[in-house]
């Protein structure tokens, strides 16, 4: 029961990092409902991805490959989880 929990809250932070990342490529979400969203989302998800930021940087200076790893290593790690408990 309590590894079902933890599968499905790590399922949901997954797709809210990325709807995030999606987000990132739209025009203009620095304003209006869009840009609340945005901001909603950078708060919830930003922690989490900085921790990889530090340690990979942007590859070519322009494009993030931290939100893979960074989804791969939750993923990863949940599922490890769940097989010792």
């Amino acid at each position: 029961m309590l590894t079902a929990i933890l599968v499905r809250l790590a399922d949901a932070y997954s797709m809210i990092i990325f709807v995030y990342v999606m987000m990132s490529w739209l025009p203009n979400t620095q304003s209006g409902i869009i840009g609340d969203i945005y901001r909603a989302l950078g708060k919830l998800c930003d922690p989490y991805l900085n921790l990889f930021r530090k340690l990979i940087p942007p590859l070519g200076g322009m494009v993030d490959v931290t939100p893979i790893i960074a989804l791969l290593v939750l993923q990863f790690g949940v599922r490890l989880l769940v097989m010792l408990f």
